[in-house]
This record gives structure tokens, C-alpha cells and sequence, in this order.
């Protein structure tokens, strides 16, 4: 399937006790027709009142906490299953909800930011993560810097530009961000435009996947640092290169995802190995 371009691969794991092996994910990004930034492993429930657990593997075999492009896919799949609109899972990063409209779109309740540095986690302490120091470049000339960070389930830095966002070159910065000290755990890497204070364009290079054409948490990243540092209102639109989110950071601190979600193509794979068995059109 795809959210807004983002490649994702829903893997039904249902009734089944064994996972998707990093092996398996790293073999099956391998293949040019089968490359992918996230799989949505759906598993059965293991909490009640929750539809199911649902596991999510980046493209080179490490664990992601959260993916809103890939959960407006799980709600869409299930959605075309089961004739049901609305439903709530659980995941590493805590209990969320998706529901599909009768418009086709998808929100997705993307749970309640984190800023302190050590739930986001940095490796030091900031007293504000509205801005901390990191920059890329030249000390006195730097490319990007100052960025605004925090967690919706997975660390993101957002770095804030008034240019155009495609002069950065976010595939050389992007790794060395990703993997620099201050994140532990590694981070996905924002850099933002404000258009509008309801209005963002933003590319990602995402945390074990690299460059995106989507990334729905790095969306509600933006949306909610751009308004605790007063750039954007609670509400926007984020234009990625794969097409448009809506993040809504609500009153009750949820914050909320909009967009679209499609699936492309079946197929079954062996979750140990990534070889595939058979492959066919939607």
C-alpha cells in the first residue's frame, strides 16, 4: 500500500505466534519491486478492548515506535475487511486510534507529544526543546541549525528554513543527523517551511528509511513545534513530496492525522526469510 507515496507493506500476521525477522525486511527492501519504507505487522490483540498489536519494521530491519502514513493503511485494510470504520490498537508507542471517513480519508490519533529531553531522548539535557544547539556546516555560516525537537512515539528534529526546502541537500545531511550523538536513538530529520501559519512544507529523511515521500509523525512533528515556537497555528496543512497531511494538535494534546491511504498490490512472503511466494495485482 501507500500513504501519500510513502511505500508501505501491511503483513497480516494474524493467528500466527512468530514476527517479521530485520533479516526478512532487509531482503525484501532489497528488491527493486519490493522496496519499502515501512511494514505494518499486524498481530493479534494483546490488550483488550484493542483490535490488534500492530509491529512496525523499518526498511533496513530496525523497530519504529510510530508511522501515521502506515496506520491510516492498517485502518484502510481492515476497514475493507471487517465493513468497520473506526478502531484502536496498540503499538510500542501506546494505544492509538484510526478512523476512515466516508470521504476515503484517514485520521489516525497519533497520541500526545513528548518534549522533555529525556522522553524524546537526548543524550543531554535541554532545559527547552523549542531549540536546541545542533547545526550542520560552518560555525559561523551554518546550512541548518537551532533545530526543534520532540516525540510522537519516534525523537524528530525539525529544522526551520525561510527558503526553499529543496536547496538542502537532505540526502548528505540527513545520515549524519540521523545518527549524530545527541540522539540515542537515532531521530528523523524534518526541514520545515512556513508558507502560512497554516500552511508547511516539509521534507524527511526518515529514521531507518531515508529519504521519504511521506512521513506522517514528522508531520505532526511540524505542526506541533511550529506551534509551541509560535510559527504555525495548531492546526495546518503539511505539503510533503508525496501530497498533502492535515495535523490538528487538539485541545485535549492529541494530536490528529488526515490523509488518504491506497493499496497497490498483494502478495505473500515468508516472514523469516523476506523470499516470496506469490505476488498479484490489487
Amino acid at each position: 500500500m501507500n500513504g501519500l507515496g510513502n511505500q508501505i507493506i501491511v503483513a497480516d500476521m494474524r493467528g500466527r505466534s512468530d514476527r517479521v525477522t530485520p533479516d526478512a525486511a532487509i531482503a525484501i527492501n532489497a528488491r527493486a519491486e519490493t522496496k519499502f519504507d515501512q511494514i505494518m505487522a499486524i498481530h493479534d490483540s494483546r490488550t483488550p478492548g484493542t483490535a490488534n498489536y500492530v509491529e512496525i519494521i523499518n526498511s533496513d530491519g530496525s523497530r519504529a515506535q510510530a508511522c501515521g502514513n502506515g496506520m491510516r493503511c492498517v485502518v484502510q485494510f481492515l476497514s475493507a475487511e471487517q465493513g468497520r470504520q473506526r478502531f484502536t490498537f496498540e503499538t510500542v508507542a501506546g494505544i492509538l486510534f484510526g478512523e476512515e471517513a466516508e470521504s476515503g480519508l484517514i485520521t489516525v490519533d497519533m497520541g500526545t507529544p513528548k518534549f522533555a529531553w529525556f522522553d524524546i531522548p537526548l543524550a543531554e539535557e535541554f532545559a527547552d526543546t523549542r531549540q536546541i544547539e545542533l547545526q550542520i556546516g560552518p560555525i559561523d555560516a551554518p546550512v541548518l541549525h537551532s533545530p526543534s525537537v520532540m516525540s510522537i512515539g519516534n525523537p524528530h528534529a525539525t529544522f526551520w528554513v525561510k527558503d526553499d526546502v529543496w536547496s538542502y541537500a537532505l540526502d548528505r545531511f540527513g545520515p549524519m543527523l540521523e545518527n549524530h550523538p545527541i540522539f540515542p536513538e537515532r531521530a528523523n530529520i524534518g526541514i520545515a517551511q512556513v508558507i502560512e501559519p497554516d500552511k508547511i512544507v516539509l521534507r524527511v529523511w526518515e529514521r531507518g528509511a531515508g529519504l521519504t515521500e511521506a512521513c506522517g509523525t514528522a508531520a505532526c512533528a511540524a505542526v506541533v513545534n511550529g506551534a509551541r515556537t509560535r510559527r504555525t497555528d495548531r492546526k495546518a496543512t503539511v505539503t510533503l513530496p508525496g501530497g498533502d497531511l492535515v495535523v490538528e494538535w487538539q485541545a485535549d494534546d492529541h494530536v490528529t492525522l488526515t490523509g488518504p491511504a491506497e493499496l497497490e498490490w498483494r502478495g505473500a512472503f515468508d516472514p523469516a526469510t523476506g523470499a516470496w511466494t506469490r505476488a498479484e495485482a490489487a
